[in-house]
């Protein structure tokens, strides 16, 4: 799996946790949300596009930041 990054204007927990139910409700991701940087990693088989509107459904700002080699 290719790991995405993602920029989304999280400013709280409120925030992550809208961020959370939307990837569970997509499903077949693996997530971290690195709230304090505003980034959320995503281990996925979804395209980046399926992601990032995905993200967007929070109604929060989000875009696309780039691949994360997987360690």
């Amino acid at each position: 799996f290719q790991k995405h990054e993602f920029f989304v204007e999280m400013t709280c927990k409120g925030c992550s946790n809208a961020v959370t139910r939307v990837l569970h409700r997509l499903g077949g991701v693996q997530f971290d949300i690195d709230l304090p940087n505003k980034k959320v990693f995503i281990d996925s088989e979804h395209s980046v596009d399926t992601l990032l509107e995905t993200l967007k459904k929070t109604g929060k700002n989000a875009s696309y930041l780039g691949e994360k080699s997987a360690q």
